[in-house]
């Protein structure tokens, strides 16, 4: 994200061979991370790790020996390749054909001019609108997520939804942080160039383009005299909804695991230092394996840290080394409750504005700086989480750890590698839709736009900003307000002994409160609807259809859709500098597909 970040905003191209091991780096301490904590995040029962299960399935599926269970096992194998195959060749039809079928919306198709019906009911394109009532089937976008998804979780989901729904039109009705002088969603781009430029502007209060450079120094640190004639740059209400609920949820996740699951993981950590016997069947299976020495993820992690305190330093970072170490030893304090919130419910916080806001008070006023601080430590903590969640994988499948530690390092260099070639591919070809306000149908710059747009308002201007008395104040007290809020079901617990007291996570309520404040959104209530028929229904009703085939349909529908996305996306799709466009007919209509008002941005 970083080099896409330098590359598409400041035409900055970082060398390639530094890139790659800035990538590396960050992962393998991720890695080394995963070593030191898996005794507790790994081996007890309750860490589940949801998603594993639809793993589990298709490798026993794929993999399990002859036997009494043979014919069962044909049955299941020749339900995954139909479903896969079918999968496939379905997505032609929501993703290139008719992409209408991927964004049905009756209220679209009854009211075709107004901006407001739109805002809310649209959601074929990126950034397009909310897509409340629209049932378009397409699995690249529904994913594998409401099949493998705990009921609990998923209720906690539905409900943030609904609130999104009700908070995004307020905040823009009430015209709340001048919400209506700019895009109703937006990650602070637009469309709109000066006249032989490049450079994507933000807005001004009014409403007109802000070119970000104008504020900057050529090292991309905040020029205050010229901060002072222009004055700051502002974002959608939509936006700040979306970052606001992102701070809520990082608050909740700490206090939610604490309240909930403290004892638990406090249990499971002098049990380990304690060396008390593991009381979990798949961990007793796997003492027969010699186990992954813990001086080799040391040295892993110290390879990588040697690693990344060089990048810094050759990619011209402006992060000071004790500020890289900093940021590793907050991801390392960090691990054992957003890692615990991953395996236990299977929902995981978006920790890159923590990180930048972090960042920001330690390298005020450097958007490169704080960059880099969110590398090192946001992806070093994602990464830990990913491998931890492998590490669980091959203790459900039986992989010897050794193994499994030597294929994880080898993929990462590998992965590290084409991800960097794929990414500069994409950006190079695909660069103005990148750049654009709304995207496309296959493409979006959302996630690198608002990446960026979070380096500048932290880097550079946090404390003018997001300080006491800045205009986004709210955002930072985000995380205050999280602290709290899980307090209230618990509380509510103790007293009254309500069980659906329990089932309430506000760590993801708030995260969804602004999920459709970007991106696509046609597809959320088929989301609903298969999560509830597969958890409320399936599981409660058929138990035995869903033990046996509902992490294995997850599996197909994944297996099938991203099949479908690599094939498209370098046949017509454009990552392969080619786009062919299906030609306009009913169900792939000029302008938003879904048939609702294309709104000026």
């Amino acid at each position: 994200m970083v080099f896409a970040s330098d590359d598409l905003f400041y035409n900055m191209t970082i060398n390639g061979g530094n890139a790659i091991f800035t990538v590396l780096a960050s992962q393998l301490v991720g890695y080394g991370f995963a070593g030191m904590f898996r005794s507790f995040l790994v081996y007890p029962t309750i860490m589940l790790y949801p998603i594993n299960l639809i793993y589990v399935n298709l490798f026993d599926v794929l993999h399990r020996g002859q036997g009494k269970s043979n014919v069962m096992r044909g049955k299941r194998l020749r339900f995954f390749w139909i479903l896969t195959s079918a999968i496939f060749v379905y997505e032609w039809f929501p993703e290139y054909i008719a992409p209408l079928l991927g964004a049905f919306n009756i209220v679209c198709l009854a009211d075709r001019n107004s901006a407001w019906v739109s805002y809310i009911f649209g959601g074929a394109e990126a950034d397009e609108g909310m897509g409340l009532l629209g049932f378009g089937v397409d699995w690249a976008n529904i994913t594998s997520a409401p099949f493998y998804l705990p009921l609990s979780t998923q209720i906690s989901n539905y409900i943030g939804w609904t609130l999104c729904y009700l908070i995004l039109p307020l905040v823009y009705y009430g015209n709340v942080w001048k919400s209506q002088n700019f895009p109703f969603i937006s990650q602070n781009f637009s469309m709109i160039f000066a006249k032989g430029s490049t450079v994507p502007y933000r807005f001004f209060e009014n409403g007109s383009l802000y070119d970000q450079n104008l504020i900057l120094n050529p090292d991309l640190s905040l020029n205050k005299t010229a901060y002072e004639i222009y004055g700051q740059p502002y974002q959608s209400g939509s936006n700040i909804i979306y970052y606001l609920g992102m701070n809520i949820a990082i608050g909740a996740t700490f206090v939610h695991i604490a309240l909930w699951h403290g004892q638990e993981l406090w249990s499971a950590f002098k049990d380990y230092f304690t060396g008390k016997e593991i009381e979990d069947a798949h961990y007793k299976k796997m003492l027969i394996y010699k186990e992954v020495p813990f001086w080799w993820y040391a040295a892993v992690f110290l390879a990588a840290f040697a690693a990344a305190m060089a990048c810094i330093y050759t990619s011209k970072s402006s992060l000071p080394w004790w500020g890289l170490i900093v940021g590793l030893l907050l991801a390392a304090i960090m691990l054992p409750f957003v890692g615990a919130m991953g395996a236990i419910t299977g929902f995981s916080p978006y920790m890159t504005p923590l990180f930048q806001m972090i960042g920001a008070g330690l390298t005020p006023g450097s958007s490169q700086a704080n960059m880099y601080f969110e590398l090192y430590s946001s992806q070093s903590l994602t990464q830990a989480q990913a491998m931890l969640s492998d590490l669980k994988l091959g203790q459900y499948t039986k992989l010897p750890p050794r193994v499994c530690f030597i294929v994880q390092i080898v993929g990462t260099i590998i992965g590290g590698v084409f991800n960097y070639v794929i990414t500069q591919d994409v950006v190079n070809n695909e660069r103005t839709i990148l750049l654009s306000n709304e995207g496309s149908r296959t493409w979006s710059g959302q996630q690198v736009q608002s990446y960026n747009a979070l380096a500048i308002m932290w880097g550079a201007l946090g404390s003018e900003i997001f300080g006491p008395g800045g205009t986004y104040f709210i955002i930072p007290l985000g995380c205050v307000i999280g602290l709290g809020v899980p307090i209230i079901p618990w509380l509510l617990y103790k007293r009254f002994r309500w069980a659906w007291c329990k089932e309430l996570n506000f760590a993801v309520i708030a995260y969804y409160i602004g999920d459709l404040a970007g991106g696509t959104n046609g597809y959320i209530d088929t989301w609903i609807v298969v999560g509830l028929f597969s958890h409320f229904y399936i599981r409660r009703y058929r138990a035995g259809w869903f033990r046996k085939y509902n992490y294995l349909l997850g599996a197909a529908v994944d297996g099938g859709s991203q099949i479908f996305v690599f094939i498209y996306a370098f046949a017509v799709g454009g990552a392969g500098g080619n786009t062919v466009a299906f030609p306009t007919w009913a169900l792939n209509p000029a302008g938003n597909a879904d048939y609702c008002a294309v709104t000026s941005s």
